[in-house]
């Protein structure tokens, strides 16, 4: 079974999406043989490399008060716990392509699980900007990857048509909210579901084929 999970480096629901995914795929392990794949979707793509502050930014994206939001930070804390993972301060939002263009280059090396929960936690624990290359390539190596080899990517447009080109076939399949699990290419969970979601959806999938 090949899962397609399209997400953002700088999507909350992302975190809890994936964790929840991971809860649900060691439930039916043994009996469902899953390839998992990340693939690219930026919330904000012309976002510029200072960031914004993240409550300014939310509040003017989503039409939300300060009450809404608090109320949903308190949400995902819950939700987060609920499945592992923690949710710390996150004072700003920041462009995350070349944290696409890393995690491409993961996906070569059979390492982008282990990345992309390793820049979630980066950015949504500890506040650290996932844009900057000092903060990704001191993930690459806390994680014991090939350091010289993504301080390559970073240095040049490597794999940017690539993740374009995901990032636009996705679009095209009408994909405008993530996290999105995508199912042998056909099925589709959106959202940050609980594990309960994505277990019985993977045993249907599975029985039906």
């Amino acid at each position: 079974m090949k899962i397609d999970f399209v997400s953002d480096v700088a999507c909350p629901w992302c975190a809890v999406g994936l964790y929840s995914l991971q809860q649900a795929l060691d439930r039916v392990a043994g009996d469902i043989d899953v390839d998992l794949h990340f693939q690219p979707f930026e919330l904000n793509p012309a976002m510029a490399p200072d960031g914004e502050d993240a409550a300014t930014h939310l509040s003017r994206k989503y039409g939300l008060s300060a009450a809404q939001l608090s109320h949903n930070r308190q949400t995902l804390v819950e939700r987060g716990a609920a499945v592992g993972f923690e949710f710390g301060t996150r004072s700003r939002v920041w462009n995350t392509f070349d944290a696409h263009r890393l995690l491409h280059w993961a996906g070569l090396i059979g390492a982008q699980l282990e990345l992309k929960r390793a820049l979630l936690v980066a950015y949504h624990t500890h506040d650290q900007n996932p844009g900057a290359h000092e903060v990704l390539l001191r993930v690459v190596s806390d994680l014991g990857l090939d350091v010289e080899a993504a301080r390559e990517v970073l240095a040049t447009d490597r794999y940017a048509d690539e993740v374009r080109a995901r990032q636009a076939h996705y679009r095209q399949m009408g994909i405008d909210a993530v996290p999105s699990v995508i199912i042998d290419d056909r099925h589709l969970l959106q959202g940050g579901q609980p594990p309960d979601v994505y277990e019985q959806a993977l045993r249907q999938i599975a029985a039906e084929n």
